[in-house]
């Protein structure tokens, strides 16, 4: 185990698709005391695993059993070992160094730390008008729905305590999960604390998200766990914080 600032060890969990010109990228920002790197696969046709193995390791690989970033990060969860799961992006958006100030929100007392590119601190190179339009919109309508009072719903950057797991009883397989997962820490009562972040843009390749068709899988979520949702819920999230790495 390497030396670290935390007295817990933490998995980070990449969901890849033919990211092997990204990786490099990746794993350069990710801290030297982590103790847990799964790459979940999913069913790359380039060099993805091989790159993954030469630059890590002891770096597990999961084979994705089904399609869709949700199905890749449930996997990866469930064979995640860490006190503390994080979940990062592979085409470099997301930035290894930020994972100091996740874990920090969690031992500080956090049960969900939940990243931002609206908080004060965060920001984002690559969202675009449209997809910026309907993660406010997607937003407001969650916290108005949930007594929520998040500020970017759909941001695949977050941290939680890994015996939350089965709060967050995860059962979706697109996009929408990080929705889902958001509404579900709320409805389970975690600690909810929002850490900015700045979101780069994608390194080499093309996107698989399409903001018109998983804009709609968001909603229909957030509609959704409305109605299957238990009244009488206590609902605690700590107002936005700047958390530094």
């Amino acid at each position: 185990m390497n030396s670290a600032p935390f007295a817990f060890s933490v998995s980070v969990v990449v969901p890849a698709m033919n990211e092997a010109e990204n990786l490099p990228h990746v794993f350069a920002t990710l801290p030297s005391w982590i103790d847990e790197v799964i790459l979940v696969d999913g069913n790359s046709t380039d060099d993805t695993v091989a790159v993954a193995k030469a630059l890590r390791p002891g770096l597990r690989v999961v084979s994705q059993t089904r399609k869709g970033k949700g199905n890749a990060l449930t996997e990866g969860f469930a064979a995640a070992t860490g006190d503390i799961i994080v979940m990062i992006d592979a085409d470099g958006s997301t930035d290894g160094r930020e994972i100091h100030a996740f874990v920090t929100a969690l031992v500080e007392g956090a049960d969900f730390a939940k990243g931002s590119r609206c908080a004060p601190g965060g920001g984002s190179d690559d969202i675009s008008p449209i997809r910026s339009l309907g993660n406010t919109v997607l937003t407001k309508m969650t916290n108005r729905l949930y007594g929520t009072r998040y500020t970017d719903l759909c941001y695949g950057y977050n941290a939680f305590w890994a015996r939350h797991l089965d709060a967050l009883d995860l059962d979706c397989d697109g996009f929408e999960i990080e929705t889902l997962m958001n509404i579900r820490a709320a409805q389970a009562g975690l600690v909810i604390r929002e850490v900015p972040s700045h979101e780069r843009s994608r390194i080499h390749g093309a996107s698989n998200l399409h903001a018109v068709r998983d804009g709609l899988r968001v909603l229909r979520t957030i509609l959704r766990e409305r109605e299957g949702r238990v009244g009488g819920l206590r609902l605690r999230q700590e107002r936005p914080t700047h958390a530094t790495a």
